[in-house]
């Protein structure tokens, strides 16, 4: 059987332009969570544990992007404070 491969650009959408193997921006350890999601059959999931799945994953995604968001902020605090 042939193994499907996901290719995501870096916004997290499919595309074309800046897309990547969704396992080349996975993280390298074997025990890592992340990659054990990502390999986990879908099959036996229900509709609702699907969608229970998708609601849990896009509150982690605005946390990340919460704590992302912050980190630039601190960095061009720092930034300024010093003019580089």
């Amino acid at each position: 059987m042939q193994e499907r491969r996901l290719r995501v650009d870096r916004r997290g959408g499919a595309g074309e332009h800046g897309a990547v193997d969704a396992d080349d921006s996975l993280p390298r350890r074997a025990d890592d969570p992340l990659a054990g999601l990502a390999r986990q059959d879908l099959d036996p999931l229900s509709v609702a544990e699907l969608e229970a799945r998708i609601a849990a994953l896009e509150a982690e995604i605005a946390r990340v992007r919460l704590h992302v968001e912050r980190s630039v902020n601190h960095r061009a605090s720092a930034d300024a404070l010093f003019k580089r």
